[in-house]
């Protein structure tokens, strides 16, 4: 069977024939998708089965044909996704079926939790996620890493997981876009002068992007997940589930971490645009801040601990690298924090976090405040040697 994009009324035929439902059980398929890359389909049978039906297009879904890509980033993500489920049991969706040819995968059906992003809006508190993205995040980066990996076993793993489409996707819209007066820009038409008259000046400001993405480009220490933000988190009060693992990759290990927090980052200062009590708002802003300094503080006493016992190379093994490393870890962090931020006000891909505020020229104020806080955390990022030196300076000037 050669490949092709499935239609709703396809995918009840080919999901049963693969044995996932019976031939007579009615079933009920959603196109559910609301990312930029791929079809996504629900589907529902009558006996109380459920399942996710992902399928890559070979091309990028919001440009079009345009924009081409490869099919195989598909079979790479559900590989993705089944290693990082074994590093970290029971937060990531469980993988039933992979076929290459179609360039999809069958997996588990979250639908009984909610996308973080979601729940965020709504000034939703999920009290087990630090300890659990924090997990994560300390697992798959040490066990994927040459702390932990053989040479020849990481070198192979690196080739196994090369994903030149999804990289260059995120080389072009987080480093490189947002700098210039690049065409591929979504831009608030009453952000334009600020950008024309004051960011898009900013020289030095582009100039630490291109170190980030140099090392970004370069520095295969983990593999990331390449995509981690709050709309790629299934969460509830006792739950948390990392999905859309089609940006994986080997690359610097402080990336994913840096996304997350630059994205909750968002959402703090997002608040300073919508009518809600100031009460409401600092309360919220500050569990988004405690849950920052938790996710960091319990990620690093996590990988310490795992390097503590597990490190294999006696190279690696001195108290004075691991302060090296994550010294060199928190810079970074920062860095891929701030130009998260700074990529989701007016580059291609937004966040709804802002973009639901509907008058432009209100939208604009609280883009132009996160797009001058993304330059004191990118500029500045030597300077905060910890996290609550990162957390006072944001309380100290938007709280």
């Amino acid at each position: 069977m050669s490949y092709r994009s499935l239609k709703e009324n396809e995918v009840e035929n080919y999901i049963k024939e693969k044995g996932f439902f019976g031939e007579n059980e009615k079933l009920q398929v959603k196109e559910i998708g609301d990312g930029n890359l791929n079809l996504v389909f629900k589907v529902i049978g009558d006996s109380g089965k459920s399942y996710i039906l992902k399928q890559a297009l070979p091309y990028v879904k919001i440009v079009g044909s345009d924009w081409p890509l490869q099919l195989n980033r598909n079979k790479l993500e559900a590989e993705a996704m089944k290693r990082q489920g074994e590093l970290a049991p029971g937060l990531v969706p469980e993988i039933y079926y992979i076929d290459n040819e179609l360039a999809l995968f069958i997996m588990e059906d979250l639908s009984t939790l909610e996308v973080m992003r979601k729940g965020t809006l709504q000034m939703k508190k999920y009290p087990n996620f630090s300890e659990h993205i924090s997990t994560f995040l300390a697992n798959t980066i040490f066990y994927t890493s040459d702390f932990y990996l053989n040479p020849l076993e990481k070198k192979e793993m690196v080739r196994r997981f090369i994903n030149p489409d999804l990289c260059k996707i995120t080389e072009d819209l987080i480093f490189t876009d947002p700098y210039y007066n690049s065409p591929r820009n979504k831009i608030n038409p009453e952000l334009r002068s600020y950008l024309e008259n004051k960011f898009w000046k900013r020289q030095y400001l582009w100039n630490e992007a291109s170190k980030l993405k140099y090392i970004f480009m370069t520095k295969a220490e983990s593999l990331l997940h390449g995509d981690l933000h709050t709309g790629s988190i299934f969460v509830s009060k006792n739950d948390t589930k990392v999905f859309d693992s089609e940006f994986s990759f080997f690359g610097p290990s402080a990336f994913d971490p840096g996304l997350l927090i630059g994205n909750l980052l968002i959402n703090y200062v997002s608040w300073e645009g919508k009518e809600y009590s100031k009460e409401k708002v600092e309360d919220y802003r500050e569990y988004l801040l405690i849950t920052i300094g938790d996710i960091y503080k319990k990620f690093t006493d996590k990988f310490s601990k795992l390097w503590g016992e597990k490190t294999n190379d006696i190279s690696f093994k001195d108290n004075n690298f691991l302060d090296h490393y994550f010294s060199e870890f928190f810079e970074d962090m920062m860095g891929y924090a701030a130009a998260a931020m700074i990529r989701r006000m007016h580059g291609l891909a937004h966040n709804i976090d802002v973009d639901e505020i509907e008058d432009l020229k209100e939208r604009s104020k609280v883009q132009i405040i996160i797009l001058e806080l993304a330059t004191q955390l990118m500029m500045n990022r030597k300077r905060f040697k910890v996290v609550e030196d990162v957390i006072s300076y944001v309380r100290s000037i938007i709280f």
